[in-house]
């Protein structure tokens, strides 16, 4: 094992703060892993980490010697590209989305991104919580939906143009709504990124184009789009999400899009990353691919993507 293999093993173990999970992750031993920092540590002459019972931090010198071997790995990735014919990608490439997200729309055009690249090994995550994506090892991942602040950097892709919708059985039972004063008679089916949280009710894009929300019955909370979807299939309320994924229940007319004249306020898509002076070749390959994709989506508004 030679340097450059004891920096990046030093590095996940810094972003994960362990070495049971950056040996899992790197499936190696904990052992071989603990034997390279501490070859590490006696090449710089100074101790790096502070290990404890419960995690492990970066000393001084640590922290110091963190942000040069990310820097000093992300110029040798690039100039270990430097000759590769123009187009030629390879390396892992760990990314995070939402499930939905995955499965109707990024997983079905996989196999020609996969094909046109050989070399590159894709990790696939497909969750609806926020991951962490430092500590757990992600190169970048993409969210649907209000940001939360962070020292992430966040690349805009798109949005998605939103649609209200129930099952045909619900509005057999309930009534077809014509207006938001309608909706007092009905219930709703709330989503939210964890249990008791986010301003439940219906929300709508007012006469002056800013966003509302009209208190509604709530008859479910739940956190994931899969449980969302399965809610108003099974009737028990009025849900306000993304059309993609969805277009067959619409055609067959088991769910029925209502109210097109107050649709929700649509959901900004980013890709999140960690800082880096140059992303790497295949995380800016994604990226570039999915915003390609996302524009090629009927129900989404693409934007531009720089890098």
């Amino acid at each position: 094992m030679d340097q450059l293999d004891e920096m990046r093993l030093f590095v996940r173990v810094a972003e994960l703060e362990s070495f049971s999970r950056s040996a899992e992750q790197l499936a190696i031993p904990k052992a071989t892993l603990s034997a390279a920092i501490r070859r590490l540590e006696e090449r710089m002459g100074t101790r790096l980490l502070q290990r404890t019972t419960r995690r492990v931090q970066l000393t001084t010198d640590g922290q110091l010697c963190y942000a040069r071997c990310r820097d000093l790995l992300a110029d040798m990735e690039e100039f270990g590209g430097l000759f590769r014919q123009e187009g030629q990608i390879s390396g892992q490439l760990r990314v995070d989305m939402p499930s939905r997200m995955a499965r109707h729309l990024v997983i079905p055009a996989l196999p020609a991104l996969l094909a046109a690249h050989p070399d590159l090994q894709l990790m696939l995550s497909s969750t609806d919580r926020r991951v962490d994506l430092v500590r757990e090892g992600f190169d970048c991942v993409v969210r649907v939906g209000a940001l939360e602040p962070s020292s992430l950097v966040a690349r805009p892709l798109g949005q998605y143009r939103q649609i209200n919708c129930a099952s045909a059985g619900y509005l057999a039972a309930h009534g077809l709504p014509q207006s938001l004063a309608d909706l007092a008679g009905h219930r709703l089916v709330h989503y939210g990124t964890g249990l008791g949280r986010g301003e439940p009710g219906f929300e709508y894009l007012g006469e002056d184009g800013r966003p509302a929300t009209l208190p509604m019955t709530v008859s479910l909370t739940v956190n994931d789009s899969e449980s969302y979807l399965a809610a108003a299939r099974a009737g028990l309320g009025i849900i306000q999400m993304p059309r993609v994924g969805v277009e067959a229940l619409l055609a067959s007319g088991e769910l029925v899009s209502i109210l097109p004249q107050w649709q929700a306020p649509p959901l900004p898509i980013h890709a999140l990353y960690a800082h880096r002076r140059q992303l790497a070749p295949r995380v800016q390959l994604f990226i570039h691919w999915l915003a390609g994709l996302l524009a090629d989506a009927q129900e989404v508004d693409s934007e531009p993507v720089a890098l």
